[in-house]
């Protein structure tokens, strides 16, 4: 996958200040306040950054943790995961593979059948609904 390159300068004029803060400068949504945190809508969830699927509605539940949940990526390969020690604690960051935009953190505490929780932030996200069928 080819990865985008640009400049802060950039990603500024085309992102809300919002998902600036969480895409490029890795913050994280109040609990419960996000768009996508309670929708059962149906379609992908692409990064909010560059457009890649990420995660399909059908892979999402809810955790109760505030956040989108999904128990797996749309596609191997398209969403990374890295070690993270801020705030005093290890987690498991996922980022977009593309872009490089933060996403959020995945956790060993999720349904079957992969035991995953990819606790996602709504800004991070762009929900793409199916087109209707004629």
């Amino acid at each position: 996958m080819e990865k985008i390159q640009k400049s802060n300068e950039q990603w500024r004029r085309e992102l809300t200040p919002e998902q600036y803060r969480i895409l490029r400068e890795k913050g994280t949504e109040r609990p419960f306040t996000g768009q996508y945190a309670d929708t059962r809508v149906p379609g992908t969830y692409r990064c909010a950054g560059c457009g890649l699927e990420l995660f399909a509605s059908e892979a999402k539940f809810d955790a109760g943790c505030g956040w989108p949940s999904f128990y797996q990526p749309l596609a191997d390969g398209h969403v990374e995961a890295h070690e993270d020690r801020s705030h005093l604690m290890v987690r498991t960051e996922v980022t977009c593979a593309r872009c490089g935009g933060h996403l959020g953190h995945v956790f060993p505490d999720g349904p079957e059948p992969t035991g995953q929780r990819y606790c996602i932030n709504s800004a991070s996200l762009r929900l793409e609904k199916p087109l209707k069928e004629k």
